[in-house]
């Protein structure tokens, strides 16, 4: 008897090979058989029906911050709720590990600064039972989990537990500081990790406004932790470089530069975010060329990019609004939301706040007030491809009102739950024209969906369910992309980049980890925000439709998105060899 069947489905095997009508069989958490154009004999304990639906890899999602949620949550939702069966974190230099008695509030203000996770969360979920990294890695395989996970060794935690106060400052590191910190990583990538990460964007910052710790380190140190991962012979090398969110556009090449000396030295990947940015809006081809270019050197350099314009939400629950920082706004912002908006729709109180003039001293806060011009309501399904004539301000001027008063209006829709799309990044040309490019060039890696960060602005988590929805599918304004290539871009190509060849394919012995997608019905749900972190937290979660099966180790942990209650999943431990 095996485990499990999943029958009568279009498999989808992730290898971008052409769909095929099948049936595979798990047993002991491997796939043991695969029946094309046929029925697979037997009986097993469960039997998936996939009629009419694609049987896929389940996804594997190298770019998550669930460093302090996967403490407290079992199925790492959002990301579970998307087809995803294998989430790494630890990425952009932030994590939980090691870390010294005292330096736990100084770690959760990092992340809470970085990501966006609300440090109230942070401070109620985390237990703290490890210090070193091989001890927090054990504390995660402790935990139960319905999808696996993979780690990475964060250079913040890392540069803090050496240098202390030094190191939080970003102050240089000696030659003994760089050894110890090289000691630590090698420690932690013997214990399991999958790499290690770093951010030198100055977009980063701790909730003190100080940048995170290595973002100005030189090369001796870079240099000298990055050959621990050439000496061992595995682990990525990940970063946030310098200008990563337009905020430098001479910096990417700069950064290019000595990741293609560090790869081609030490024999190892290096993957970067890289987003399209408006203040050089085709240096992500410049940077794509010289990624190809600089494989005739022995370098492996990936940049890391996302399927979707890169941005925020906007909403009268949102982190940054255009209403935000004015007097008679923050006169109701403390009230609960039904108050607050009952408050917001009297005409006294909607005349004062778009009368109000205010200078910003947030700089985010003025740049969302200064962009209505790339405001859009979303719609439902949400449209993540909007044109320019779908922005606030063409709505506005077409209907002879002020930008503002039509946001206001637009933002109390829904009981003030409205949200709209702010595309900051990948989206100069008002359409995803370069994404689709980006998505097809072979140094590319599908990444950045930021799972568990960004609680109060965004939620990319769900990137897989728009590849499918909207690449695959519905894509009017330009391209769209074949099922087969999609899927290969969310398993096989992901897996490989991280060494994880037991998974991200759909053959004999490869490891049980499937979705079942009726590609019909698959469909975002409006983002929403909820309030079910530890301490009554918020963040933003967005759910699909769609998922009737997703599987791990051939148990189903979600039935039409929601949870079985089974708990298969497990912590990575290193590279994971291909079955014989």
């Amino acid at each position: 008897m095996y485990d499990l069947i999943v029958r009568n489905g279009k498999i989808v095997d992730g290898t971008g090979a052409p769909a095929f009508e099948g049936e595979i069989a798990v047993q002991d958490g491997v796939i043991v058989r695969i029946e094309r154009g046929g029925t697979i004999e037997g009986e097993a304990r469960e039997v998936v029906d996939a009629a009419g639906c694609a049987v896929t890899p389940g996804f594997v999602d190298i770019h998550t911050h669930y460093d302090g949620q996967v403490t407290w949550d079992p199925y790492l939702t959002p990301s579970s709720w998307h087809g995803v069966t294998t989430a790494v974190f630890g990425n952009c230099g932030v994590g939980f590990a090691p870390v010294r008695p005292d330096q736990h509030d100084y770690l959760i203000q990092l992340m809470e600064g970085v990501e966006d996770i609300p440090g109230t969360a942070l401070a109620e979920g985390i237990k703290w039972d490890w210090e070193t990294f091989p001890e927090f890695m054990d504390a995660v395989a402790r935990a139960p989990l319905a999808i696996d996970v993979g780690a990475q060794v964060p250079h913040g935690s890392v540069r803090t537990y050496v240098m202390g106060e030094r190191g939080a400052k970003n102050e240089p590191a000696t030659p003994e500081d760089i050894e110890k910190m090289a000691a630590i990583v090698k420690e932690g990538i013997q214990s399991g990790a999958l790499g290690f990460s770093t951010s030198r964007t100055l977009l980063h910052k701790a909730v003190d406004g100080e940048p995170v710790p290595g973002t100005f380190a030189a090369e001796d140190e870079l240099f000298g932790i990055g050959r621990v991962l050439g000496e061992l012979g595995q682990g990525i090398f990940e970063l946030a470089g310098a200008g990563a969110g337009g905020e430098d556009i001479l910096g990417p090449k700069k950064e290019m530069a000595w990741m293609r000396r560090l790869s081609a030295e030490i024999g190892r990947p290096v993957t970067f975010a890289m987003l399209q940015v408006d203040a050089a809006p085709q240096l992500w081809r410049e940077l794509l060329e010289l990624s190809a270019e600089a494989v005739a050197e022995g370098a492996q350099i990936f940049p890391q990019i996302a399927g979707r314009p890169f941005g925020m939400l906007v909403g009268f629950q949102t982190e940054y609004h255009p209403f935000a920082a004015k007097q008679a706004y923050q006169e109701v912002a403390g009230l609960p939301l039904a108050e607050r908006v009952a408050e917001l729709r009297k005409p006294e109180r909607r005349k004062a706040i778009l009368e109000e003039k205010v200078e910003y001293d947030d700089p985010m806060q003025a740049f969302v007030y200064s962009s209505i011009n790339k405001l859009f309501p979303m719609g439902e399904p949400p449209n993540y491809e909007p044109s320019a004539e779908d922005s606030v301000a063409a709505m506005a001027e077409r209907a002879g009102v002020a930008p503002e008063a039509m946001l206001y209006d637009m933002m109390l829709q829904h009981d003030g739950r409205e949200l709209l799309l702010f595309p900051l990044l990948n989206y100069s040309d008002f359409n995803c024209d370069p994404i689709y490019e980006m998505i097809h060039h072979p140094r590319a890696a599908l990444g950045l969906g930021d799972g568990g960060a960004h609680c109060g602005i965004i939620c990319d988590a769900s990137i897989p369910t728009f590849m499918l929805a909207h690449w695959v599918r519905d894509r009017t304004r330009g391209k769209k992309i074949p099922i087969e290539f999609a899927v290969k871009r969310m398993t096989q190509d992901t897996a490989e980049l991280y060494g994880l060849h037991d998974r991200g394919t759909l053959g004999v012995g490869m490891k049980g980890d499937l979705n079942v997608i009726d590609l019909d019905a698959v469909q975002l749900k409006l983002p929403e925000m909820v309030f079910d972190l530890p301490n009554q937290a918020r963040r933003l979660v967005q759910r699909a439709e769609g998922y009737r099966a997703t599987i791990v180790a051939g148990q189903v942990i979600m039935r039409d998105g929601e949870p079985t209650g089974a708990h298969p999943g497990k912590l990575i431990r290193g590279e994971q060899s291909a079955p014989l």
